[in-house]
């Protein structure tokens, strides 16, 4: 009776199976159409060379081409379509940042290695989300690993560190600020404010040009922008050194307590190391944690040709790497590592029986739930590891190095133009410029670069970026993708060029350059 009955039950399931519609989008065969679909229309995206910016789309229209490709089935399940999907992911393909492009010259979120995006993909299908052993083991077996890899070229004791990933750069450093403030503060965690009645304000130090994520962490934690000391910076775009102490000292006599020093490891702006071995000297003295924000800047050490801009890292108490933009993997992928690794669970101090052991064993030893904001968490360390265990470090070395070089040629390049001037000496890839033809007013340089840049975001061939230096807008390219040449370069010169004599009006360049050039 018990194997009829089993075979009664199979025998449902199979008619139910064959009459319901609500089945059929789980099929394999169609996940096996689709993704033969998606990957052939990717390998078009990937093999196409061309030199495309950004073309932008009114909002209005896309938002009819988007809802154009929408089935108008309202009352039953619509069957698959693939023409339809095939139209979708051109839409997708075709309106974004064109990463892979020698034209997008213009943020920090890079090319990925194409591997990266194929394991990302695994990722999405298998969906084991991270923060715990038990939903998805590889991920947090290989976390532990990648830690170890990377910490070969911090320099801290092994077994000593901890390494967490996070969703981006900004909750890494939410996450840094918050195991600080609870350290130098233990009992603001359960008591909030009221813990420091009596006692100086808690307080962050920061280099003038930091990350806005560390001013909004600010006031996430309740600290407030009147508690940031801003650190003066010299010509180099880095922290002052002569005016660092001189600032604490300021701050101190405002009823201040700096708890924490944020140094940044490639700078936004214009991608600036500050001195981390002078600022560590400076934060021992004082009793200050210094976390660094190395987003950007901490993949070069990996390098044996650039590490040398991180010296000092090994000081540091916590750092922010997001592999997303130097290691070339699918955004996000952040890594927050910790010099001691007891500290790394001192951000947050919660007990929820639903995921944390009354007994920790082995498996939840690798548990990382206890140290980031994130409950659930994509397995986002998986594309950087597969692509780091196939491949090994010297791919990440070699296309770091060759954008590095790549910035500095091209910095060369602007010094032989008159009629542009550098705003500053690039230390890594990330380089800030501005067009001065001897018919441009000092008044009027910002609104020019300002105008180009927006000029040249619309024609769409090449997508850069601009920032504020020195409070005068420059053009700022960010060399992330390796198809990049000289040659490309020299043909954004032409188009910015082009730009400037149309707002010219057509006057020629007879007058002397104006202002210095570096």
């Amino acid at each position: 009776m018990a194997q009829f009955g089993v075979r009664e039950i199979r025998v449902n399931i199979q008619t139910e199976a064959a009459l319901t519609q609500w089945l059929k989008p789980f099929d394999v065969r169609l996940f096996r159409e689709s993704s033969e679909t998606t990957v052939a229309k990717l390998e078009k995206h990937l093999a196409d060379l061309s030199i495309k910016g950004l073309s932008l789309t009114e909002p209005a229209v896309l938002s009819r081409a988007a809802r154009a490709l929408m089935t108008t089935e309202r009352e039953h399940i619509a069957g698959h379509d693939e023409d339809r999907l095939a139209a979708i992911i051109d839409l997708y393909v075709r309106t974004g940042i064109q990463v892979h492009s020698p034209g997008y010259m213009g943020r920090q979120f890079s090319s990925t290695v194409p591997l990266a995006g194929v394991i990302d993909f695994v990722s999405s299908v298998v969906n084991q989300p991270s923060s715990f052993y038990e939903a998805g083991q590889l991920p947090n077996v290989v976390e532990k690993i990648m830690a170890d890899e990377l910490n070969r070229f911090i320099g801290w004791p092994p077994d000593s560190f901890a390494m967490v990933t996070t969703s981006g750069g900004s909750l890494a450093n939410l996450t840094a600020l918050l195991a600080a403030r609870n350290d130098r503060f233990p009992g603001f965690w359960t008591e909030g404010g009221a813990a420091c009645l009596g006692q100086a304000r808690p307080a962050i130090a920061v280099g003038d040009d930091v990350h806005y994520s560390v001013s909004r962490t600010a006031g996430v934690m309740g600290i407030g922008e009147a508690q940031i000391v801003r650190l003066p910076l010299n010509d180099e775009q880095q922290i002052d050194m002569d005016r660092v102490r001189p600032a604490l000292d300021a701050a101190e006599r405002r009823g201040l307590r700096v708890f924490c020093l944020v140094a940044s490891a490639g700078t936004t702006s214009v991608g600036a190391f500050d001195p981390i071995d002078r600022l560590a000297g400076v934060a021992a003295e004082r009793d200050i944690w210094l976390h660094v924000d190395g987003a950007h800047g901490a993949s070069l050490l990996v390098s044996d040709q650039l590490r040398h801009r991180l010296k000092g890292i090994e000081l540091a108490d916590s750092l922010t790497w997001d592999a997303h933009k130097m290691m070339f993997t699918p955004a996000p992928c952040t890594l927050l590592f910790y010099r001691e690794k007891d500290k790394s669970r001192r951000a947050f101090r919660q007990r929820a029986s639903y995921v944390f052991d009354e007994e920790p064993d082995s498996y939840a030893a690798l548990d990382s739930g206890g140290k980031t904001i994130e409950c659930t968490k994509r397995p986002m360390i998986m594309p950087l590891w597969v692509v780091w265990a196939m491949y090994g470090r010297a791919l990440f070395a070699e296309k770091i190095e060759y954008l590095c070089r790549l910035t500095r040629d091209v910095h060369r390049i602007l010094l032989a133009e008159p009629d542009f001037e550098t705003a500053h000496y690039p230390e890594s890839n990330i380089l800030c410029f501005r067009y001065r033809p001897g018919w441009v007013r000092d008044e009027d340089v910002h609104r020019l670069q300002v105008t180009i840049r927006d000029r040249i975001k619309l024609q769409g061939t090449f997508f850069i970026s601009k920032v504020d230096v020195g409070g005068v807008a420059a053009l700022r390219v960010v060399m992330m993708n390796h198809l990049i040449t000289e040659e490309h370069f020299r043909m954004l010169l032409a188009e910015i060029r082009a730009v400037g004599q149309e707002l010219s009006g057509g006057r020629q360049d007879d007058q002397q350059h104006v202002g210095g050039r570096r």
